[in-house]
């Protein structure tokens, strides 16, 4: 699978076509995601729900991922350490297959969304203090253009517009969902 992977996602990095808005003037913050591909017959892709009492993001759903800390040798590196704090997932678990494109958030990160293969079944294990909730949601529903809403609200006194899926229960919304619409047209070779 990480071989099929690699070859969809073979395309040059940049920023992808669909971000958030942002002031081109501010300096942004380094961040990476771990976008987790279980190796299984219908893949699925491990996503957290933050915890309700966090100052930024509370409450969303998101890749396990943060800001880059000054010791983080890479964007993988960053991506593999938040992981291994927030669920619980060892650096030695996981596949790196390469980063996809680069997206820039309202709130002035740069993400870069390492994307890597996993074993099934992992016990993965939620920081209580920053994550509420593991979960895997199947490839294929993320990366159906059906299931991407465009939607807006009004943030900080400007109509802000982001991409969002619903997945039972669950509403994938923001940099998240739009990490997700990017992902679906690098990986459109994959599905």
């Amino acid at each position: 699978m990480a071989t099929r992977l690699a070859t969809a996602l073979a395309r040059s990095e940049g920023y992808g076509p669909h971000a958030d808005d942002f002031d081109a003037g501010l300096p942004l913050i380094a961040a990476a995601v771990l976008v987790a591909i279980t190796d299984r017959a219908e893949p699925g892709v491990i996503l957290t729900l933050r915890q309700p009492h966090l100052r930024r993001h509370a409450g969303q759903i998101a890749f396990p991922g943060g800001r880059a800390d000054p010791e983080d040798d890479d964007a993988i590196a960053t991506a593999l350490r938040e992981a291994d704090e927030e669920i619980g997932l060892s650096p030695r678990a996981v596949d790196i297959v390469g980063i996809s494109d680069r997206y820039r958030t309202g709130t002035d990160f740069d993400i870069a969304p390492v994307i890597g293969v996993i074993a099934p079944d992992l016990p993965l294990v939620p920081h209580e203090g920053e994550v509420a909730d593991v979960f895997e949601v199947p490839l294929s529903f993320l990366l159906e253009p059906a299931n991407h809403r465009r939607e807006s609200r009004a943030f900080e006194g400007r109509e802000r517009e982001y991409y969002a899926l619903n997945w039972g229960e669950r509403r994938i919304w923001g940099a998240t969902a739009g990490i997700i619409v990017n992902l679906t047209t690098r990986l459109a070779a994959f599905a």
